[in-house]
């Protein structure tokens, strides 16, 4: 079993073992289910093709990369 602590400001670290099974990194959007028997779902919120620039051309896709073309 896994577990995390709840924070006075209902905040939590994601423990490591499942930021690596979700392939998680900084930025990634989160979805929560929340089904019968108080159990929650948590899932890595699938991007949509077309909405990152970078996927498509790998070799632009380092810091200096994002933060230039950021505001295009």
């Amino acid at each position: 079993m896994i577990k995390s602590t709840l924070t006075s400001k209902a905040q939590t670290t994601i423990p490591k073992p499942v930021r690596a099974a979700l392939h998680l990194q900084a930025g990634d959007e989160l979805v929560y289910e929340i089904l019968e028997g108080g159990r929650v779902v948590l899932t890595k919120l699938a991007s949509a093709p077309g909405e990152d620039p970078f996927a498509t051309f790998t070799e632009w896709d380092g810091p200096a990369d994002r933060k230039a073309y950021a505001d295009l």
